[in-house]
Order: structure tokens, then C-alpha cells, then sequence
């Protein structure tokens, strides 16, 4: 097994042999990549065998890092939002007892996650939405000229009875 090496910091950064208390490249790898499956820092951090305050010390100092957190991160919200995608799509089994005991398994769908999840993508949908095709646009422009004359015609009737 090959002796690991790591940089210590001060006035002049030096190599020394990786103790069991160092952060590794392996122990990075592995605090990212938890990361990136739990998006939970202190998990991570127990896992790669390091402590939270030396996580949050080494995001501070050290620009590589920060963007490999930031990438974990990123992509543990990518995986989040497939899976609320899912649910919202498909629902979730729900399992209802009756006042008799039985039960009858059903699927439930969360308004609100389709909601949130609708407001949250509302810009990126309008942008992707097709434009009428041209043949339409005929008929979008007459509907809306009889819409605005029953309009003015409403108008002129509430002006004349008043």
C-alpha cells in the first residue's frame, strides 16, 4: 500500500505523510460523492471521517472544494427533483384502514408538490412553448376582435342605462 501525502498549511506548506486524521483525496472523494447522494453535510462528514467544523473551514479556504461542494449539491437537487417529479406524476401508495379492519391500498397525489413544482419551472416552460402556427394566428386575431366588440357593446349598454 502506497503511503498517502498530504499538504500542511502555515507560513510554509510542506508534505508530510497522510495520518489517519488527514483529508485525503479518498476522504474528499468520499465527503463529496455522500454528499451528493444525501445533500446532508454532517452525514458526509461522518462518513469521510472528518468533523463538520473542518468541512465548513475547508469550504472557506479552499476553492476546489467549495466547487466540488457546490457540484455535490447540485446534483443531489437534481436526483431530489426527479423524485418529487416522480411522485407527483405517479403519487404514492397509501394503505386506508376501514372502521371493519380491512384495508384497500390507493394512490395519492400531493396537489401542492405539483403546484410548487409548476410554479418552479412556469419560466422555462413559457420559453419552450411552441408559438401559434401561422394558420392560427387568423383565428386567434378574429376571436379576439369579437371578444373586445361584446366588450364595447357592454359597455355602451351599462353607459346607457345609467
Amino acid at each position: 500500500m502506497a503511503r498517502m501525502l498530504v499538504v500542511r498549511g502555515g507560513r510554509k506548506p510542506q508534505a508530510q505523510k497522510a495520518s489517519k486524521r488527514s483529508f485525503t483525496k479518498a476522504k474528499q472523494a468520499k465527503f463529496l460523492s455522500v454528499l451528493a447522494d444525501t445533500c446532508n453535510v454532517r452525514e458526509a462528514a461522518r462518513r469521510a471521517g472528518v468533523s463538520n467544523r473542518y468541512i465548513y473551514e475547508k469550504r472557506k479556504t479552499d476553492a476546489a472544494f467549495r466547487a466540488g461542494w457546490i457540484e455535490a449539491i447540485g446534483i443531489a437537487y437534481q436526483r431530489l427533483e426527479l423524485v418529487l417529479l416522480e411522485r407527483a406524476f405517479n403519487g404514492t401508495e397509501k394503505i386506508v384502514q376501514r372502521k371493519d379492519g380491512s384495508e384497500e391500498r390507493m394512490i395519492a397525489y400531493s396537489d401542492q408538490l405539483g403546484v410548487t413544482l409548476l410554479k418552479m419551472h412556469r419560466a422555462t416552460a413559457i420559453e419552450a412553448a411552441p408559438e401559434s402556427a401561422p394558420e392560427n394566428i387568423e383565428e386567434i386575431r378574429e376571436r379576439l376582435f369579437n371578444k373586445l366588440e361584446r366588450l364595447r357593446k357592454r359597455e355602451e349598454a351599462r353607459g346607457e342605462g345609467e
